[in-house]
């Protein structure tokens, strides 16, 4: 495929996880494939753009179906984590981080599906938890945009309805994609010149968003779950295989 092409798919994949088809895994999946086509720095600045104009819609769609205590308790630690990822973005390579996170992702996975059929090994949520998805989620995602694999494990445990999940994903990841922009243009990994190169495709993510939602209303809550832990697995893959 050509860069326009792949540019093309990303913003439609950007568009349908906000709209809450696959949750923010998929959007884990948007770096790894602009990197066909340019450098890894320059495929998580212009991810980042078509990220934050993703949420404008997203917030719209799922407005107050957010869970506030989970983001309280997952934010701090992720700010945190935004900090650090951002330094080593541009002095570090990315490559043990992304096997780190997807070794974890994978354990999570691994204790979901055993609990789910041995009640004794039920999950007992502890604060934390949310501490250690939240600064994973913002390590991740200012690294690489790989910050939905942690989260997403940690959504899963807490059993809440798909509505809610995709409303607490949109909310926290759009304060982290705010977040990121300082740290980006203070170190050059967004570029204003890209940014403006990327309009063009822009219609495309409302489109895309819109027929997430719609998706969304109609799944079965434990369809979604399989889905979440099928795309979870794949992320994961891609991780691992750097």
């Amino acid at each position: 495929m050509d860069s326009n092409t792949i540019i093309i798919f990303a913003a439609l994949l950007v568009g349908l996880s906000k709209g809450g088809l696959g949750g923010p895994v998929p959007v884990s999946l948007v770096v790894p494939l602009l990197s066909q086509v340019m450098p890894v720095h320059q495929a998580v600045g212009l991810a980042l753009p078509l990220l934050i104009f993703a949420d404008i819609f997203a917030l719209r769609l799922y407005w107050r179906d957010w869970n506030m205590r989970l983001i309280r308790l997952m934010l701090p630690l992720a700010i945190v984590g935004i900090l650090v990822g951002t330094f080593v973005l541009v002095s570090l390579p990315d490559e043990m981080l992304r096997r780190v996170i997807g070794l974890f992702t994978l354990g999570v996975i691994v204790y979901k599906l055993i609990s789910d059929r041995r009640p004794t090994l039920s999950y007992q949520p502890r604060d934390w938890h949310g501490y250690l998805a939240g600064w994973a989620s913002g390590f991740g995602s200012a690294l690489a945009n790989t910050g939905s694999p942690p989260f997403t494990a940690y959504m899963l445990l807490q059993q809440v309805s798909p509505k809610v999940f995709i409303g607490t994903t949109t909310l926290f990841f759009a304060i982290l994609n705010l977040a990121k922009v300082p740290g980006y243009l203070r170190e050059n990994i967004l570029d204003i010149d890209q940014m403006v190169g990327i309009i063009w495709v822009l219609p495309i993510i409302p489109i895309g968003t819109w027929v997430g939602r719609k998706i969304i209303d109609r799944i079965n809550p434990r369809v979604f779950e399989w889905l979440m832990i099928l795309l979870l697995l794949w992320a994961s893959v891609m991780l691992l295989q750097g």
